[in-house]
């Protein structure tokens, strides 16, 4: 399956149109979705940093979605880095 993954944060810097587009085998889960993302960045991001990725959230239109939990088919999806303000 085809995911749309939408990039925030610092992942937008790494994407001209701040999106990518992933393969994914059916029933594939959050886990899945977030090696897929670490290997396209590790191929196409120089200024990658994967421990970013293991700090992020994956979440559909309507929820933050856990590393177990499968990815919904059809939905388009987002990597949302950690935030801090102060």
């Amino acid at each position: 399956m085809k995911v749309e993954l939408s990039l925030f944060g610092a992942f937008r810097s790494h994407d001209p149109g701040a999106r990518v587009q992933l393969e994914l085998p059916d029933g594939a889960l959050v886990a899945d979705l977030r090696r897929a993302l670490d290997r396209h960045a590790r191929a196409h991001w120089p200024e990658y940093r994967p421990e970013l990725l293991g700090a992020s959230a994956f979440a559909s239109e309507t929820t933050v979605l856990r590393d177990a939990e499968p990815v919904p088919v059809g939905v388009p999806m987002a990597v949302l880095p950690p935030v801090s303000g102060g």
